[in-house]
């Protein structure tokens, strides 16, 4: 059984056992998130359509710990200036484990 799910503005395909890295949350290691915003649900046999959502679907998840991504360095250069700029930046993610995928009546 898979699910396409919304979160922060980006759409995921996730299938229960999966681990998927969304943007980071407010949530220690071991807690439980829900994913109410489902937009397909199915399996081999059927497939249900939400539009825009699929009334009574929700994904269930644990977290299962916070990780930086890459350094992205950003650069401000004024020409002619000898005047240079250089900053860092690591996004914080969470790391979920798709427990439960609940399906309508």
């Amino acid at each position: 059984m898979y699910a396409i799910i919304t979160d922060s503005g980006r759409q995921f395909r996730v299938e229960e056992g999966q681990r998927l890295k969304i943007d980071f949350r407010e949530a220690s290691e071991g807690d439980e998130l829900q994913f109410d915003k489902v937009l397909v649900v199915g399996d081999e046999d059927q497939t249900a359509v939400g539009r825009p959502t699929v009334e009574g679907a929700s994904v269930t998840a644990k977290v299962v710990g916070i990780e930086q991504g890459p350094k992205l360095v950003v650069q401000k250069i004024r020409r002619r200036k000898n005047s240079r700029r250089r900053t860092g930046h690591r996004q914080l993610y969470t790391t979920v484990e798709i427990d439960k995928i609940v399906t309508p009546k």
